[in-house]
């Protein structure tokens, strides 16, 4: 209820919650570089979390955390139930029309199962419902405005250039609106931009392996480390995964599982500092030392 948040019933003084609205240029950067503002929480791109960092450092030093950027990777070992793994590799890429920062869009698929994962893939993004988002039906709407949609067409242009193998999508959708279709890439490398930069779009790399430490090499190929998911039933091979691959959450089974007592936040290029957990209180806070003494100590 909205009169109740902000009639004051519930408890939160006037001043300690303000909505300021504007542009990054403006209020974002009015905010970062003030003298007055102690601590700055950014969500975003790598590329305006520099210039967060930078305003802090060049006005008083404030306390800054960054969640930016990611290409997470999500291994999937051929012990997987195949079409559970194909339903989580689909919704870890595709889930809002892939403009998430954690999404799963390098996906590396152990090459027992390579054939059939990429054939069920295929034929998941092709039956995935493109739409008006208020229609119940629709599982994607269009891109967030025409600097996003004209962004992942090119990147896709890229991966075609380079010599990945376009399986399906790679085109708009309908002739009105910012849509895309579900696009899936295979015969993908690491050099190629499609697997080293942030797309933010519905845009899949689909990568084979063959051992666990090929695996592991391919998933930390990467300057990002925000998130990374892993499929196997098999407990060895997850812990050693999840201990090897250099990325802030790591999601087994699962993906994008959220809780506000685990801390989110990533490695790397993806930024640093935790949203949620205990560790998110970190930087709001300072550590004060308070000597006091006594004079009836015998020292004094």
């Amino acid at each position: 209820n909205a009169n109740f948040v902000f009639n004051g019933q519930a408890g939160i003084p006037d001043g300690v919650l303000n909505v300021v609205t504007g542009f990054g240029p403006s209020a974002g950067s009015a905010i970062c570089s003030h003298m007055d503002v102690d601590k700055v929480s950014f969500t975003g791109s790598t590329e305006v979390g520099k210039k967060v960092m930078e305003a802090a450092a060049k006005s008083n030093l404030k306390h800054v955390s960054l969640e930016l950027g990611g290409k997470s990777p999500l291994i999937i070992f051929d012990d997987a139930d195949i079409d559970k793994a194909v339903s989580l590799a689909h919704n870890a890429v595709f889930f809002n029309k892939g403009e998430i920062c954690a999404a799963g869009s390098r996906v590396f698929v152990q090459e027992g199962i390579f054939d059939a994962f990429v054939e069920k893939s295929v034929e998941m993004a092709k039956s995935r419902v493109i739409g008006d988002p208020f229609n119940p039906e629709v599982q994607q709407g269009p891109q967030i405005d025409k600097k996003q949609f004209d962004k992942v067409l090119k990147y896709i242009e890229y991966g075609k250039n380079e010599g990945a193998t376009l399986l399906t999508g790679g085109k708009p959708y309908g002739d009105k609106g910012y849509f895309i279709e579900p696009t899936i890439f295979t015969d993908v490398n690491e050099h190629m931009k499609i697997a080293k930069d942030e797309i933010f779009g519905p845009v899949l790399c689909l990568m084979k392996f063959q051992t666990i430490e090929e695996a592991i090499e391919k998933a930390n190929a990467t300057r990002y480390g925000l998130a990374a998911g892993i499929i196997t039933n098999d407990l060895n091979i997850a812990n050693r995964i999840s201990r090897s691959v250099r990325a802030g959450t790591i999601w087994i089974n699962c993906f994008f599982i959220f809780d506000p007592s685990c801390p989110f936040g990533g490695f790397k290029m993806s930024g640093f500092g935790k949203d949620q957990g205990l560790d998110a209180m970190e930087k709001y806070l300072n550590v004060k030392s308070v000597i006091t003494p006594i004079y009836s100590s015998p020292w004094l």
